[in-house]
């Protein structure tokens, strides 16, 4: 017995080091999990690394209000999974993948205000932004560009440029007393504003009437299409959308 174990020591140390590491269980997976309908990595905007969520599968999905245009963030950009609607004096916006939603009308050439007021009606599995966004150009092509301005449930703020494929971080997540935290229903309001006309040469970015951020408009470049941005899974009520030129 002592002759069979020695040389089952030496068996087991001549055989490579992966060899001998219990498998996992990304060993055994046979395929990648589709990236428009599993958050398998790093959401772009929610800072949560790994969070396995599906983009929710939205009844009545795919229609918008009449003058309104929309872009998913999956490779496709389709709104299929969108629900976006007239509901009382507001809107009503329940998703999906993360999207951005856009008049033609409110595309700016020079300074401008814009504002709303969101109401998160439901808490996500994971915080997830939601607010604004300014400078959009080729927005339903390649190249798409835009600043946009989010808050979430846990008190926190987000400013970043996406361009085409890629996303840049000109703010990161910072918790501010100003933003509305969610309450333990999930329910938060917060009314949003993005304003390059009333100081000249910079883009102030405001939640509740008090700034959180301000930025030089020149290096912003303000022209554009201006309109919403929301994140996955989200289900909110926006009021009060306007762009004033």
């Amino acid at each position: 017995m002592r002759t069979l174990t020695a040389l089952s020591v030496l068996t087991l140390a001549a055989l490579p080091l992966a060899a001998q590491q219990p498998k996992t269980h990304a060993d055994s997976m046979h395929a990648p999990m589709h990236a428009d309908s599993m958050h398998a990595r790093m959401h772009a905007d929610s800072g949560h690394a790994m969070a396995m969520d599906h983009d929710m599968m939205v009844a009545g999905g795919g229609t918008l209000p009449a003058g309104w245009a929309g872009r998913t963030d999956g490779a496709s950009g389709a709104t299929t999974n969108v629900k976006f609607m007239t509901m009382g004096p507001g809107l009503h916006l329940t998703l999906g993948p993360a999207t951005i939603l856009y008049r033609a009308d409110d595309a700016v050439s020079g300074p401008f205000h814009t504002l709303a007021t969101f109401t998160q009606t439901k808490a996500p599995t994971h915080p997830e932004g939601y607010g604004l966004f300014f400078s959009g150009h080729d927005l339903a092509g390649a190249g798409q560009h835009y600043i946009y301005f989010l808050v979430r449930g846990d008190g926190k703020f987000l400013i970043k440029r996406r361009d085409g494929a890629n996303t840049s971080v000109i703010q990161d997540w910072t918790e501010n007393p100003a933003v509305v935290k969610a309450d333990a229903d999930g329910k938060a309001t917060n009314m949003l504003e993005i304003d390059a006309k009333s100081d000249a040469g910079k883009v102030d970015f405001r939640a509740n009437g008090k700034e959180l951020y301000s930025m030089a408009a020149e290096p912003a470049d303000i022209a554009g299409n201006v309109g919403i941005r929301a994140n996955h899974n989200l289900d909110l009520h926006i009021s009060g959308f306007a762009v004033h030129k």
